[in-house]
């Protein structure tokens, strides 16, 4: 289960580190969108994008349906919500490491000026 999740997390970041793909999510958080209104604000040719797409829809972060000639896109808040568990819970870590290491510095403060 823990290398699954792994896969996973390694998959939405990747996913999310081209700066395309965030503007595609920031977009689509705020409702689905057509293909070609996705694409409108990118200054590059169809097919690249439709690869940018593509990996979103690998990852499961975003998917589509195709009703006649218009394809639309919605977000998918699954792989979000686990990222987002998973940065707490590191979040978490990192917060009581420097509650730890700030009580460390204020008993040697302490210790000083008790000397």
């Amino acid at each position: 289960m823990l290398d699954r999740m792994t896969k996973q997390l390694d998959s939405f970041f990747g996913a999310m580190s081209d700066p395309t793909r965030r503007a595609v999510i920031e977009r689509l958080a705020s409702g689905p969108a057509s293909v070609s209104e996705l694409h409108s604000p990118h200054k590059m040719a169809l097919p690249t994008f439709m690869r940018h797409l593509k990996v979103l829809e690998e990852t499961g972060i975003v998917r589509s349906i195709k009703k006649g000639r218009v394809r639309t896109c919605h977000i998918e808040a699954a792989p979000l919500i686990a990222a987002q568990g998973w940065l707490a819970w590191q979040r978490e870590i990192w917060e009581n490491r420097m509650n730890n290491l700030d009580a460390l510095a204020h008993q040697i403060a302490a210790k000083e000026k008790d000397h």
